[in-house]
Parts: structure tokens; sequence; C-alpha cells
């Protein structure tokens, strides 16, 4: 247990990025610690989660979550350690998930963070694989795609937290083949050769179209897309006829100072007769039960397996996003601030 600190370090967005952000459109502050009022805990972080849909909150858009306000503090998932409370089934030593990261101390609503036990899993996987990007795999495959054993499956941005684990879970729930794309030649041996991927190649070589039809010459029938763009226009044209495709992210546009062209080849949405659809991890609240009970045993197998690239320091969450939004991580990007 910790002792409660006067000052805590927060990030704060201090402008709006144009494009790419910049060192410079945050800045790490001092704030200090409230103590927790009635139905509240204090909480140490352990461990930030940085993730792609934050740059969507930088920017001043109404949308499916409020933006980031200037000169306050971020937020995003954190796993930390009680170390006071007012609230009842709360004890200054639990581990608890809570969405105020981006903070060394946070004062958390205990209605709004949840026990987890660092004795079924290492606390950064409730971050990762049992956390929020393993319910957005599980769920965008499962709910979203309405896969089914027999599919052949591509899945763009796949050496990612989510891509990585929804490749996988394609695998374990009898997909006929499982294609990945990645940026590196280093990525696409990971997703070959440790997450069992039967082909992968790296967009970076070649056309997406090209390389997507000589790893699927007889089509896919599920495309789960984290890119968009030169990726969304590549699945289109490969998908047979009553394809689905989960449209989870779209990563290729998120800095885009111009609006960005759409696919060319839409038309085959209708001549196909696809089923488009996007996915917000939240609506599927109902599959939690499910998700925790079979991923969980599949991690327990070793059927199932997870990397996290890990920045250290509060002073490198900011460096972190940054490099999750060029591509730098293998895995779920992970900050830690202590043990």
């Amino acid at each position: 247990m910790s002792a409660t600190p006067a000052t805590s370090r927060e990030w704060h967005l201090v402008a709006r990025p144009q494009g790419w952000p910049k060192p410079e459109d945050f800045a790490l502050r001092e704030a200090p610690v409230a103590e927790p009022a009635e139905g509240q805990i204090l909480v140490r972080n352990i461990h930030l989660s940085v993730d792609p849909y934050m740059r969507g909150r930088m920017n001043d858009v109404k949308s499916y979550i409020p933006p980031f306000q200037l000169d306050q503090p971020m937020d995003g998932g954190a796993v930390g350690e009680v170390i006071a409370s007012r609230a009842e089934g709360f004890a200054p030593g639990d581990h608890v998930l809570h969405g105020l990261g981006w903070r060394e101390y946070a004062v958390v609503d205990a209605a709004r963070a949840a026990k987890v036990d660092p004795g079924v899993a290492p606390l950064s996987a409730y971050l990762g694989v049992l956390g929020m990007p393993g319910m957005t795999a599980y769920a965008g495959l499962l709910e979203v795609a309405s896969f089914k054993e027999g599919d052949v499956v591509f899945v763009s941005g796949a050496a990612g937290a989510v891509g990585s684990l929804v490749g996988q879970i394609a695998g374990l729930k009898g997909a006929a083949r499982v294609i990945g794309s990645a940026g590196s030649d280093e990525k696409v041996k990971v997703l070959l050769d440790e997450y069992g991927f039967d082909a992968a190649f790296n967009y970076k070589k070649g056309p997406v179209a090209e390389q997507l039809k000589e790893a699927a010459p007889d089509g896919i029938d599920v495309y789960f897309d984290n890119v968009g763009g030169e990726h969304l226009e590549a699945a289109l044209g490969s998908l047979n006829l009553k394809g689905r495709v989960t449209i989870c992210g779209m990563i290729a546009q998120y800095n885009a100072t111009e609006p960005t062209p759409g696919p060319r080849n839409m038309v085959n949405i209708l001549a196909k007769r696809l089923r488009v659809q996007g996915m917000i991890v939240s609506d599927h609240e109902a599959l939690r039960p499910q998700f925790v009970q079979e991923v969980g045993g599949w991690i327990r197998s070793g059927e199932l397996t997870y990397r996290e690239t890990v920045v250290h320091g509060i002073e490198h969450v900011g460096d972190a996003f940054l490099g999750l939004l060029r591509g730098e991580n293998t895995g779920k990007m992970i900050v830690t601030l202590g043990d």
C-alpha cells in the first residue's frame, strides 16, 4: 500500500492537433490530490492505456464520446491500487480497472471502478486482452460480423491490440483461413509465427488489393477493419457474396487535414449484398461474461497469446500515444508507472 501524496502529475491537452499530434499539443502538469468523498476511492495508477480512439477525442466535434477539454486532464483506461476508500466493497490494497488514466493518482467514483485480480492475470492484461481491446475483438468478430465456422477472415492492423486477437479468435472458432496485414516484415513474422495467421503481408510493400488477392484467391467472407482507406477498398473488392464487414477503426484517416476519398468500389456493397456495420464496444456489454469466460480459458490453456509494448514512466505517456499512431507497437501499448 502507498501513502497518500500531496500532488499528482497529469497530462493535459493544451492545443487541438491539426493533422498529426505534436508533443507541444500536450503538457504534463502537477495538481493537488483530493481526498475521496463518500462513494469514491483514491487510486494509485500502475498501468495506463493509450488507444487510437483517443485521437478523435482531441478534436472538438460531436461523437459517441465527448471530446477532451483543453487545459483539463485527459482520461482513458487505467489499472491501479486503491490507497484510500470511502466506498463500500473497496479497501486499500484492492486493484481496480477504471477510466481516469493519463495521471498518477485518480479519485474515482466507485460505481465506475471494477475490481480485478492480479492472481488471475497480470494487471496490464485488463487493459488489453481481457479489457476493451479484447472485448472489441470478440464482439466485433462474433456478434457484429456474424462469424461462422468456415469463413475466410481478413484483418487489417492485425499486429495491434485488437487485430491480433481477432485473428486468433477466428482461428480458434474454426475459420477456413485467416489473413492479416501489418506495416513491417517483423510484424508479419509475428502474425505467422506467434498468432497462427494462415497468411500475412506488409501493406507498405505493394498495393493492398493485389496482396490480398494473392493471399485469398477465392475471396474473403469477413473483413475486420481497423484501418479504412485503401484497405477497405481492397476488401470490398475481395469480399464474397453476402460478406460482412466490421468497421472498428480507420486509423489511416485519423490525422488527415482534408476530407479523405471513400472507396471507389462501393457498388460492391450493392452487387454482392454486403453488410457493412460500424461498432462501438460499449454497445456489447451483454457479451462480457461470455467473453471473460471463453477468452480467459484460452489464455490459461495457452491457445491464445498476446503481446504488449511497454513504455515506462508518466513522463512518456504522450510519447507512447504518438508512437501508437505511428504503428510502433506490437500488441497493446501500455504505459507502466509502477509495480
